[in-house]
This record gives C-alpha cells, sequence and structure tokens, in this order.
C-alpha cells in the first residue's frame, strides 16, 4: 500500500542505521539482504539479514511534517513502550526491541530495531489451513489479547498525545472521537453524516461509557497481518502503534468484521455475551474505527479506493443502528 507517511529509505541510509544499532555484525553483503515490508499503510519497514544470518526487522516514523491525525502524534514512542511493557509479561509472544532511536541524528524520523518474526500471518494462511484450523489459530488470538488486556495503565487515552487523556473514559473517548472530526475538518472532508449528527449519535450512548473504571491496555490493531502463527500456534503480535489505555471491548476481536455473532475470537477471548451497555459500546467504538478509516483516506492518499469506500459502508451500517429507535 503506498502512502505518503512512509519514510522509505536508500539502501546506504539503511545500512548506516543497522552500523549504529549492530556495530559488531552489519548487514550482510548481499542484494537480497533488505528487503521493504510494504503491507503497512503508516510507517516504512524493512526486513534485513545481519551478517552471520540473523533477521531483524527495521521500523521507520513518517518523515519530518508529515501531516498526521492526533492520534497519530508521537505514534513510535506509543509502539516501543506498549512492546516494552507487553513482553514483560510472561506468556506474551512479542518481538523483542532491539534498539531504539529518536534522535534524529542518523535518520530524520524515530526508528527501532525489533526481532524477526519466523511464522506467516494469519491473512497469508487463510488459503493453506481448513477453517477448522484457521478457528483453532483465531480461538489463540482472543487468549493473546485477553492477555494484554490484562495490563493496567495510568490514565485512558494515548500515550504519544497528553490532549487525548482523561481520568475517566467516557471524557477520554469523547475527546478521541472530537479529534478524528476535527481532523477531518482540517482537511475538509465530508461525511455522509454532519459532525452534529455523528457527535449525537456519541452522546445518545454516552452513559454507557461510564461503566468502564479501569484503564486497561488495547492494542486495537490486533488484525490478522498483525498476528505470526506457525505449527498451529500464536508466535508474534506486532504494530502496537495505535495502542492505548482504554478499554477491551474496543480491539478488534470485538469488531464485526472478524464475523457476525460469536467468533472464535471472541471465544478464545473468554467473552461471548455482552449487556447491552456494552452492546452501545461496541457499536461506538465501530463507529470510531470507521470515521478514521475514512479520515486517514485523506492522510495517507491511498493509491487505491477500497479503504475509503470500505469504511463508507461501514459507517452508514454503524449509525443505522446507533441512531435506531
Amino acid at each position: 500500500m503506498k502512502s505518503l507517511t512512509k519514510n522509505t529509505q536508500t539502501h546506504a541510509q539503511i545500512e548506516r542505521l543497522v552500523a549504529h544499532a549492530f556495530p559488531e555484525t552489519g548487514i550482510a553483503d548481499d542484494e537480497q539482504a533488505v528487503l521493504e515490508l510494504k503491507e503497512g499503510w503508516f510507517n516504512a519497514a524493512y526486513q534485513i539479514r545481519l551478517r552471520g544470518g540473523r533477521q531483524v526487522v527495521l521500523k521507520i516514523a513518517p518523515p519530518p511534517g508529515a501531516d498526521v491525525m492526533q492520534y497519530e502524534r508521537h505514534i513510535m514512542f506509543t509502539e516501543v513502550a506498549a512492546m516494552r511493557r507487553v513482553r514483560a509479561v510472561p506468556g506474551i509472544p512479542v518481538p523483542e526491541i532491539y534498539a531504539f532511536d529518536d534522535s534524529l541524528t542518523l535518520c530524520d524520523a524515530p526508528y527501532f530495531f525489533m526481532a524477526h518474526v519466523e511464522g506467516q500471518t494469519l491473512d497469508q494462511l487463510e488459503d493453506t489451513l481448513s477453517a477448522a484450523e484457521l478457528a483453532a489459530l483465531h480461538r489463540k488470538t482472543g487468549a493473546v489479547i485477553r492477555a494484554v488486556n490484562q495490563i493496567e495503565g495510568p490514565y485512558f487515552g494515548y500515550d504519544g498525545n497528553p490532549a487525548l487523556r482523561a481520568d475517566t473514559w467516557r471524557e477520554a473517548f469523547t475527546r478521541i472521537f472530537e479529534a478524528v472530526l476535527e481532523d477531518a475538518e482540517r482537511k475538509g472532508f465530508a461525511y455522509d453524516f454532519t459532525p452534529d449528527e455523528l457527535r449525537a449519535a456519541l452522546n445518545r450512548h454516552a452513559s454507557a461509557l461510564e461503566e468502564v473504571t479501569a484503564p486497561r491496555l488495547v492494542h486495537w490493531d490486533a488484525w490478522n497481518p498483525n498476528f505470526f502463527a506457525r505449527d498451529g500456534e500464536i508466535v508474534g503480535l506486532i504494530d502496537f502503534e495505535r495502542a492505548l489505555w482504554a478499554e477491551p471491548l474496543m480491539e478488534a476481536q470485538f469488531r464485526p468484521l472478524f464475523g457476525e455473532g460469536v467468533t472464535p475470537p471472541m471465544e478464545g477471548y473468554g467473552q461471548t455475551t455482552f449487556t447491552p451497555a456494552e452492546e452501545q459500546r461496541m457499536h461506538l467504538y465501530t463507529l470510531h474505527l470507521a470515521l478514521v478509516m475514512h479520515t486517514e483516506c485523506a492522510y495517507r492518499q491511498y493509491d487505491t479506493d477500497e479503504i475509503f469506500n470500505f469504511s463508507r459502508d461501514l459507517i452508514r451500517r454503524e449509525m443505522a443502528w446507533l441512531t435506531a429507535d
């Protein structure tokens, strides 16, 4: 996916970063030692082979001056901090962070190196495994996310943006929701609904947010491309850049994109029934996700309208539920 935020680097620039992080080994003398990982939508990423054969992954934040949404500010700091927190918990398969540099001395943006995960992503395995094998893996993703969600936080909101934090979840989520509308307005980007109509949908169900009193670490972006599997086990979870302190029901495992009704990720998580207030919050979170995806199109200038059309339909569907009598 091509995107304006991807801060791609030359081979010579990458060599300098590798030499700084791994001075005793350096990059392998091979034309295939650096491979760009093109699946992501935001950061530039490379799979790199060091001398001696070890594989690592380099991730580079957007270039200076890149126009990003409010929740994306200092996003790489958030990712590294979240991964280090999670890795400290036994049993959660998160790659080790080898080096993080936000000094801007060798690169015009923060970057980090992490361990390469030996395995295939769940989306890569969809056409090679049986439905039962995939369902078993999806149940295991639910268990992994539940373990992540046990980590308690100091406040609700984002580590990278103090303006999007609060002591209560209702206030924090309202700020986060409003920030997306402001991001759209700044770009002159219009939805099929007015900002006031979207705010009214949130306000109609906002009292349900008051039930949430404990900030928990939420990955928020735990889709199939971010889970790695090998030999029937989940061996890696990556891309914590959008992590925040929130309610676990904000996780991807509770979005209808995984399927309607009770899904294998829900079964693995251990929650398959929901109260009316929880259902309200889940629909609010899905609307927020759809608004983020839709607004991102104005910032990233993707070379395809796939995300635009998908998110537009999702906004319509969620607004129909949230505004129904």
